[in-house]
């Protein structure tokens, strides 16, 4: 990933984007009133941080109105929810949403579409991934006979054509050696509508993503077929905003960033509190929902576009093309990350900002990443990755990540004891850290010993790194 223009993580939660354009009322230069509309999915769980948990919350309306106090611009939040990330991309292009969340697959489609009507769009923070794909499952009805996805050939399964699910569907029909296009009949329905389609017997599995899934196995009404996780790629839901919009309009994007960050805060420290509110707001049991979004749940909430993420973002090109989704040409993940926020930041007065932007060298793996070379010399312990002592986590887990930027025979020494930090966070950021300096022997024999770590996220990540150098 050298220095291309790839995701540069927290920093991007911080700052304005170079992005673009306004709807609703207000929209225009000179407006006294602005509504900002945000596309959002409130069941898909793993995007409650820019969405049905940032909602309740109000801490976007917050950041917009202090924002609005500096520039005397009085601000609207205009929500609107769906179902699948499909039509919040739909208007998008036709320039009635300005912020959207969705999938992985779906997040290309966005891109391609934008592209197409000349809407652009840019992709600016994660909400929750699953570093194996665990967030998407295929189920049958209790008492299927059904035990493989082998099984299902010339079946009728139950998906939405193009969704993140969609994607973990088709890479697990070509490793079973099924032809998705020729052996099964994918039937590309809502997932409400894919539910009823399972009980009444009309289809013979259902492809989605949580909490679906483990809802209907929760209330006795399907079974696990399949889990994502065992292709072990990563899967995740992220956030794009209209380029023309955050152009107009830098300040209302970097409040929603900024708000989406102190959501994940919210999340983590109370996820408990965190999974009622979204069964409140959702209808769905809160057991399920903190399943996946709490403490030890399948979801990690991190906004920042993590390097193996972005990778992953690539290597379902081919997949969208294949299915004849996209066309290859028309996606440039490269071009869908804007760097330019992060680069803007490297000199912020403030050390908050350049402690961000120095988490967003993990996206980078030349030692001195352009306009970001000056933070591996700032005077700032957390920057130069000389705070691993530190006694605040945060301060820890930002100098492991940091850490991705130096050389290995510097890195990897260093990162090897924050392994059995008493901070899952901390050990994660470690791990990640040393499967960026995989070239280097010590970083695959250093994970080995986080291989029993309590942490699900670190064992698998640790998992991956080992994995890496053989």
């Amino acid at each position: 990933m050298s220095t291309r223009r790839l995701a540069l993580p927290l920093a991007l939660l911080l700052l304005p984007l170079a992005t673009a354009c306004g709807s609703g009322a207000g929209d225009g230069a000179g407006a006294k009133a602005v509504t900002v509309t945000v596309g959002y999915q409130s069941k898909t769980i793993n995007t409650v941080t820019a969405g049905t948990l940032l909602r309740s919350l109000g801490y976007f309306e917050e950041e917009l109105a202090a924002r609005g106090r500096k520039d005397g611009v009085a601000y609207r939040v205009n929500w609107q929810d769906y179902a699948t990330g499909a039509p919040i991309t739909a208007q998008m292009t036709a320039g009635k949403i300005d912020i959207g969340s969705m999938g992985d697959f779906p997040l290309h489609l966005n891109a391609a579409r934008g592209k197409q009507f000349e809407q652009p769009t840019r992709l600016v923070s994660v909400t929750g991934c699953n570093l194996c794909g665990g967030l998407n499952t295929v189920v049958t009805a209790p008492g299927s006979p059904l035990r493989s996805l082998a099984d299902l050939k010339g079946r009728k399964v139950s998906t939405s054509v193009g969704s993140a699910t969609d994607g973990t569907l088709v890479r697990a029909f070509q490793r079973a050696g099924l032809d998705p296009a020729k052996d099964v009949r994918k039937l590309d329905q809502q997932p409400s509508v894919g539910a009823s389609a399972l009980a009444a017997g009309s289809v013979d599995a259902l492809s989605r993503f949580v909490a679906r899934p483990g809802l209907l196995a929760f209330q006795g009404r399907a079974t696990a077929l399949y889990d994502g996780a065992e292709l072990d790629l990563p899967t995740f839901h992220g956030v794009t905003v209209r380029e023309r919009f955050a152009k107009e309009r830098p300040a209302v994007p970097d409040a929603f960033l900024r708000a989406q960050r102190r959501a994940t805060d919210e999340l983590r420290a109370r996820p408990v509190a965190s999974a009622e509110s979204v069964a409140e707001e959702t209808g769905l049991p809160a057991e399920a929902v903190h399943l996946c979004n709490g403490a030890r749940g399948i979801a990690t909430f991190d906004p920042a576009l993590r390097p193996e993420l972005v990778a992953a973002l690539r290597e379902d090109v081919p997949v969208l093309a294949a299915a004849g989704l996209v066309k290859e040409k028309e996606v440039d993940v490269d071009a869908f990350v804007d760097p330019a926020p992060p680069a803007r930041a490297a000199a912020d007065s403030a050390r908050e900002v350049r402690v961000a932007v120095a988490r967003g060298l993990a996206a980078v793996r030349d030692p001195r990443p352009g306009p970001l070379a000056p933070l591996l010399d700032d005077a700032g312990p957390l920057v130069g990755g000389a705070a691993l002592d530190a006694p605040v986590w945060q301060v820890r887990a930002g100098a492991a990540t940091a850490l991705r930027a130096a050389p290995s025979a510097l890195a990897v020494p260093a990162l090897a004891p924050v392994l059995a930090d008493g901070n899952a966070d901390v050990r994660k950021a470690a791990v990640l850290s040393l499967l960026a300096h995989r070239e280097d022997p010590a970083a695959g024999a250093a994970p080995a010993g986080a291989a029993d770590d309590p942490g699900a996220d670190v064992r698998a990540y640790a998992a991956r790194a080992a994995h890496a150098v053989r």
